[in-house]
Order: structure tokens, then sequence, then C-alpha cells
């Protein structure tokens, strides 16, 4: 498959009309020009617009076509490191801002769905956190002990209450936090789109951004068959960020995150697996990930080739994982396989960038972007119009290509390699 063709993947055949936004022809200006149209761009030029302002949102195919589009559907609270290391990390203000601000992105996502009507199948029936040995068990128990006391809704799962909840008896431990859920990514992000135009965006679709230069005192976007000039520029391109500014490209990983659909279950399959229907995420070196979704199929997620797939057969490892978990699957067939890229960051942070006046930069959700690109959405579009009244919830750091980035290929094979095998083991 060739990255560039259009998607395949259960949510683009299940989507409805996919709409079709128009490529930019000819010069134009806004105040504020968006480079991507995925969770960020769209909830940023969103919030952008609602306040009356003058947005233009730059997608090189669509909306919601990169992961944006393809992800887990996963709508999880929190960020890669527990509170406690958090805090550790940036101080106890800042911390406790990114604390507050990652472990509500969720309610946040929620609320800006249902305030916009969107229909996308959303659901608000938490999230498992999966230990299957020791180690990964201790870690679970310290990130709950942490969000225990902050005051947040978790609760401690032993190994009778999550074969309960799981349908599985592989689990000994796990932590159930009401805040997550899920939702059909691909509905949400044209859902997103839709609202965006609505209130007053101006969105283009087809129309990479070749090149960013300084212009008599605007940032000038120049496209193959259009321009854009603006006071100010966001580039939220994540897991599909190319040389658009220098070194960017080369300081985030661009992972393949894949995701394999079975047919439609029996309800008595369905609630066999996943009777209150959370979403599960296991604790290890290399996360998989899985779901029932609305019309009862089986979503099994987690890393697979370094390459577009088409189908469930190049993600055997998932399937042949789900029978080992439940055997009541066998002969169940795999309707679907796909997907798309994550954005890895070597610190495994969000990274907000500033590096010249008038450009910002937001990337590298780390495989938790649903939750926090919708959130940060809001906080990037106060930012942009220069609104200090509420602090801004992450740090602001400065540009740091990854040394050898080059052979990033051969390291996300070599790591998948290893944390496999640690997992299997329990390391």
């Amino acid at each position: 498959m060739n990255e560039s063709s259009p998607p395949l993947s259960l949510y683009r055949d299940t989507a409805g009309s996919i709409g079709n936004y128009p490529s930019l022809a000819g010069a134009r200006r806004a105040r504020v020009a968006i480079v991507g149209a995925g969770f960020t761009g769209l909830s940023t030029a969103l919030h952008l617009a609602e306040a009356g302002d003058d947005v233009c949102v730059l997608d090189a195919y669509q909306p919601g076509w990169g992961a944006s589009g393809r992800n887990g559907g996963q709508v999880n609270p929190g960020l890669k490191y527990d509170p406690d290391t958090i805090e550790a990390m940036f101080g106890p203000e800042l911390g406790a801002r990114m604390i507050d601000f990652s472990y509500g992105a969720p309610d946040f996502t929620f609320n800006l769905i249902k305030r916009l009507s969107i229909d996308c199948e959303v659901r608000q029936n938490g999230t498992i956190r999966a230990a299957i040995w020791p180690k990964p068990e201790a870690a679970v128990r310290a990130t709950a002990n942490q969000c225990e006391r902050r005051g947040m809704p978790v609760g401690l799962l032993d190994a009778k209450a999550m074969a309960a909840r799981t349908g599985t008896d592989r689990y000994m431990f796990g932590m159930f936090d009401a805040r997550g859920g899920d939702l059909h990514p691909l509905k949400y992000a044209l859902g997103l789109a839709a609202a965006t135009r609505k209130a007053g965006a101006r969105i283009f679709g087809g129309s990479e951004v070749l090149s960013l230069s300084r212009q008599a005192g605007r940032w000038v976007l120049e496209t193959a068959n259009g321009s854009v000039s603006a006071e100010k520029v966001l580039v939220a391109t994540n897991g599909y960020t190319g040389n658009l500014w220098p070194g960017l490209e080369q300081s985030l990983v661009p992972v393949f995150s894949a995701i394999a659909a079975t047919e439609p279950l029996s309800p008595t399959v369905a609630d066999a697996i996943l009777p209150e229907r959370p979403v599960v995420y296991e604790a290890g070196n290399i996360t998989v990930y899985y779901r029932i979704n609305a019309q009862n199929r089986l979503l099994m997620g987690g890393r697979g080739p370094m390459r577009p797939i088409g189908d469930a057969s190049a993600i055997r490892y998932l399937t042949d994982y789900a029978l080992r978990l439940w055997p009541a699957l066998a002969g169940t067939g795999w309707t679907h396989g796909w997907n798309g890229r994550v954005a890895i960051t070597k610190d495994h942070l969000l990274h907000v960038h500033e590096p010249e006046d008038g450009v910002l930069i937001c990337l590298g959700y780390n495989g938790r972007g649903v939750a926090m690109a919708s959130a940060m959405g809001n906080a990037l579009a106060n930012r942009l119009r220069g609104d200090e009244t509420t602090p801004f919830p992450m740090p602001i750091s400065g540009l740091k290509p990854i040394r050898l980035h080059r052979f990033w290929p051969l390291g996300v094979r070599a790591a998948i390699i290893s944390g496999r095998v640690k997992d299997r083991f329990g390391l």
C-alpha cells in the first residue's frame, strides 16, 4: 500500500459521508493559519473561530486522514508518567497544571462532543489499565495510589474483578478510571471539521504546505496552487510531520500503530469479553489495547509493521493474542486491519515549541492524542489569541532533533522485539 492512498479502515467503511474539502487556490489572508486538520488543528481552529477569529486550516489530504481518523478510539486520561514524576520533573506549579489538564482531558472531550452534538458513537464507560506480571502490577498500583491521593475517580481491581471485567484470567491486577471511554474517531474528526467550518473557519483539503517563510512581517504558507498570508501559524502535523520547519521532523519518531477488527460478535460473546464496555490497555513495554465498539466488533490494537497495511493478515500477532485471551473467538472473522502513524518523542512527553515570533508548534502525543489533542486545541487557541488569563497547561520547550534520527525504523523494530520479549517474561 502507498501511504498517500486513501486509508482503508473499519472507520472509513462506517463513517458515512467522508466529505471533500476543496484545495486551496489563489492567495488568501488570515490572522491564523493552521497546518494539519487532525484533532489538534481542528479543535484549535474551532475555538479560534468561535471567539470570532479569522482562521484558515490547510491539510495535505482531508480532515481526519491521519491518525486522528485511524486510532484505537480510546479516550484515556493522563500522561506517560505518573503524577508524582511529573511534579518532580516540572515542579509543583507547572506539574500540577499538567496533571489537572491531562487527567481532565477526557471530560473536556466528552463535553465538547455533547456541546457540538457530534454523532460519533461516544461512550464514557471508563478505562482499565491491566497488569499481567508483578512488575507492571507494581507500576499500576503506584499510579492508582498517586491518583487516589489527588482525589481522582480510580479504583483497584484484583484478579477476580479483572476476570469479571475482561472475560479472561490473564490479568493479576488492574486500575479502573471512570473518566475514560471510547468513540468512533473518524466520525469525531469529521464532525469536528463540520462544526469548525460552521463556526466560520476555512478548511482546505489536498493542500500540502510546501514552504513557510517570513515576508513583510507576516508568515506566508505556500501550497501547489495557492498561498496564505497570516499573522500567526500553528503547525499540528504530529505523526505526519515533514520538513516544513528545520529540525522538526527529526524531533520525533513516526511509529505505526495497528488495529484489527472482528466481524460483529454475538451479544453473548461480546458481553463475555467486556460486559461493561470499558476500554482496556495493558501495562508493559509494548502496549496492547482493545475495546468492543458500538456494533459489537472487537478492536485489538498495538504495534505492527512500520509500513501501511490494509488487512488483518499483516498483524496476526494481535489476532492470535485475542484468541489466547478469549478462546470463544475461534472461527470469528477479522474483517479489517489498518494502521496510522503516531508521533513518539524521545522523552515521551507532548512537545510545544515557539521557535520564532508568531509560530507555534504542537505535536508528540505518544499515543494519547484523542483526549489531549482535543483539549490542547482550546489552550492553543488562547495562546494564539494572546489570552494570558489562564496559564498555559504544558511546558514550552526548545526544538531538539533526535541523534541518528535517520535510523529510526531500525531502532523501532529493535525496540518492539525487545519489548515483546520483556513483556513475555514480565521484565
